[in-house]
């Protein structure tokens, strides 16, 4: 009997130990997986689980070595660095774990690279169509909403709410871009917002934007999941479609699963008491700002349920910049939108821009910087300016452009302002890869904008189909989608008519649209398939004249041609004697009308009817 007593004692005293050791567990690796091939040799990988970090490490597998097994604050993490040989072999790695008597192992798979088109970029040619996937369209009612997620809403009558739409929705729809004449298609972040309803503004709402990622490896089973997406961009691929994913390194979900459990205090930028971002770019550019107002601008979080990730932390740089180049080798992306770009670490973010470059040369990047200036904008893409900081960014989307093309339109009808933010193009080494746009998800609808005016609709559509940049369009924008965003930004994302099954409208089809808006879808068609196929449209030098007399004119021109913008903002009729584009006349003897088919024989003079935008394709 006291035997019996004197083991039970000892049983309990272990018991602790004994439960402590059976909690030891590999739930996550990430990245999920990689590849032989590749151009980047080493590899960080993210283990987690309960007392991973406190496992003793080791891999037995031909071209692949185990440099170093780091440790930090939280036991339940290691990062394991991996050099991954050119002479491996794909197949399924082991990584071994040992604590004692306790062995873990866990199957971490290198795959062979396929020969399927990725990071083939977007240039000038391309006519980018942005939607919002839960808004565009529902092809599979099945995944509207799930009861184990935080958020099971769904209902299309709460503007707030998720309404359905999905990626197998996005795939029937891809015919009627090809008909509108887009080539590539960007969709606001695919990755998985598990997040509950968050209280912005006294309204619950959902995060179906996409913008606060809580699991960086898996695509929203809401929009079908990494298999819907794979399938989308190869099908998108099979139409000759490009796919540009939307990324978002600066911030997370608040219940993102590293967020849940942090690696370490340092993993985000913290504060002694919550601080926002000031959202003012100005301390970043200012050389006399103080180092307050850059640290609130750049630390600061976004909102309070989007923490903000520390990238001058070495293991989260290199998780957001392994995840990067995942996503382009696993679903085949083409071009890399980066939200909140003048809120990241600009080291940071030239950091992962080479990586992406270096790995996919011909992969396109541009971020969002909202800036109303030309030299703050300079700031975050390759320059000319002798910034003590000097970006990688081939690209950005073109908000001064937005402002002063909308500018132009909405107030006096003055082009000034658009000739004058291209005139200050020498600040940038290329802004011929500028993302170009009239409007977007965070702003008013352009048709709105300009006071439903369907002349300066066309007007604004053909500086954004003729200028240089890469020309970008906001979902439903072909079809007279309009609203301001009040009294929140739902208003300008509502659902795209016909997307739903038994919506009373389907303005997919031209039999569902009204007779303006089959004459807004048409204009866009008939330009956008005119730039594709003619490449001084697209791709050739930009001359603009100083405005004069309410007109505006620029010419775009190469060996293949030259075609002739003429724009009056004006509410009035103008003439326009053309002795003074001689430079870029001289030859030309008549010109073809591009939006109507009229021929002029005469170019000597040209009379412009009030807010009209003429396109003249010159002729010898």
């Amino acid at each position: 009997m006291k035997r019996t007593y004197l083991f039970l004692l000892l049983l309990l005293a272990l018991l602790p130990a004994i439960a402590g050791a059976q909690t030891v567990a590999i739930q996550r690796m990430n990245p999920t997986n990689w590849w032989v091939g590749m151009k980047r040799p080493n590899v960080q990988v993210l283990v987690y689980g309960p007392g991973a970090g406190t496992l003793a490490y080791s891999i037995n597998y031909p071209g692949v070595k185990l440099v170093k097994a780091n440790t930090v604050e939280n036991p339940n993490y290691a990062f394991l660095d991996l050099t991954i040989a050119a002479t491996a072999k794909p197949g399924r790695v082991q990584i071994v774990g040992k604590k004692g008597s306790q062995t873990l192992t866990q199957a971490w798979e290198l795959r062979a690279r396929d020969n399927a088109p990725k990071g083939q970029g977007v240039t000038q040619a391309d006519f980018i169509y942005l939607a919002m996937p839960d808004r565009f369209a529902n092809g599979d009612p099945a995944n509207d909403k799930f009861a184990d997620l935080r958020d099971p809403n769904h209902d299309r009558a709460n503007p707030f709410f998720r309404h359905g739409g999905d990626l197998a929705g996005a795939a029937q729809r891809i015919d009627y871009l090809k008909d509108l004449g887009i080539t590539a298609v960007w969709f606001t972040p695919v990755i998985e917002n598990n997040q509950p309803l968050t209280n912005e503004g006294g309204t619950m709402r959902a995060s179906y934007h996409g913008y606060g990622f809580t699991d960086h490896y898996n695509v929203d089973r809401r929009l079908g999941g990494n298999d819907a997406y794979k399938a989308y961009v190869r099908q998108a691929h099979a139409a000759g479609l490009k796919v540009v994913q939307d990324a978002v390194y600066n911030h997370v979900g608040n219940t993102h699963w590293f967020i849940q459990d942090l690696p370490m205090k340092s993993w985000l930028n913290q504060w002694p008491i919550y601080t926002n971002t000031s959202y003012r770019q100005q301390p970043i550019t200012d050389p006399h700002a103080s180092t307050i107002d850059r640290k609130t601008t750049l630390d600061g979080w976004f909102v309070p349920f989007l923490p903000d990730l520390n990238q001058r932390n070495p293991y989260v740089a290199n998780f957001l910049i392994q995840h990067a180049i995942w996503s382009v080798e696993n679903f085949g992306v083409d071009a890399w939108r980066i939200d909140t770009y003048m809120y990241n670490d600009q080291p940071f973010m030239n950091r992962c821009n080479e990586a992406l470059l270096t790995e996919y040369p011909r992969i396109h990047i541009f971020g969002e910087s909202s800036v109303n200036n030309v030299v703050d904008q300079a700031y975050y893409v390759r320059n000319n300016i002798n910034f003590a900081f000097k970006s990688n960014q081939p690209g950005t989307l073109d908000f001064v452009l937005e402002g002063a093309m909308v500018d132009g339109l909405k107030h006096d009808g003055n082009a000034q302002r658009l000739y004058e933010a291209l005139a200050q193009d020498a600040v940038y080494q290329d802004p011929s890869r500028f993302v170009t746009f009239l409007d977007n998800h965070d702003h008013d609808r352009f048709f709105s904008v300009v006071g439903d005016d369907f002349d300066k609709y066309k007007m604004g559509l053909t500086w954004l189909l003729t200028t240089r940049g890469i020309p970008s369009m906001y979902y439903g924008t072909e079809i007279l989608m309009k609203n301001f965003k009040n009294p929140s930004d739902a208003e300008v994302r509502r659902d795209f008519p016909g997307g739903w099954p038994g919506d009373k409208e389907d303005k997919f089809t031209a039999a569902g649209r009204t007779a303006p808006e089959n004459e807004a879808f048409d204009f866009v068609k008939k330009l956008a398939t005119y730039r594709r196929t003619h490449p001084a449209l697209h791709s050739g030098k930009l001359m603009q004249y100083l405005p004069e007399n309410g007109t505006y004119v620029y010419f775009r021109y190469d060996a293949t041609g030259t075609v002739m913008v003429a724009t009056n903002p004006s509410d009035k009729p103008v003439a326009l004697p053309t002795a003074r584009f001689s430079e870029r006349m001289a030859g030309f003897s008549k010109a073809r009308n591009v939006l109507t088919g009229e021929s002029l024989n005469s170019l000597a003079s040209l009379t412009l009817p009030a807010k009209t935008a003429v396109v003249l394709e010159l002729l010898r």
